[in-house]
């Protein structure tokens, strides 16, 4: 049971990553004006896709209720929050500066973003460290 646990945290942290290198070659394309670094990532993203659904013991793995209950959790921090917080201080900051300059909600929201998905990875840590504290003084 904990080797399903540590698939699902393991597979949940790096779906989370690679929906935050999408987000971020979102905003180096518009930065830079090119839409490449969006189309590398999206063929990256959608390689790994193909993969995990032709590879049949990756598939298995994926429908797991651990895995499924990860990536809700890996969600919540990386995308429905860092919404709402983006949309909530792009509005105080547009009321408190003015129009003039702000920073791009999308830029807002990816800082939020990698944020949250740094506290959902070191939170797997700092749970995996202490089961397995728990475990070694069983």
């Amino acid at each position: 049971m904990q080797n399903v646990r540590r698939y699902a945290d393991i597979i949940a942290s790096l779906e989370g990553l690679m929906w935050l290198s999408l987000a971020w070659s979102i905003s180096l394309s518009v930065h830079i004006g090119s839409t490449e670094p969006t189309l590398a990532s999206l063929l990256v993203i959608g390689a790994l896709v193909v993969f995990c659904w032709a590879h049949r013991p990756l598939r298995y793995l994926l429908r797991r209720y651990h895995i499924r209950k990860r990536r809700t959790d890996m969600w919540i921090h990386t995308l429905a929050l860092p919404l709402l917080l983006a949309m909530f201080f792009h509005i105080m900051l547009e009321a408190l500066l003015g129009s003039a300059w702000l920073p791009p909600k999308m830029l807002l929201f990816n800082i939020l973003a990698s944020a949250g998905w740094t506290t959902y990875v070191m939170t797997l840590f700092i749970k995996f460290v202490i089961h397995g504290f728990k475990a070694k003084t069983k």
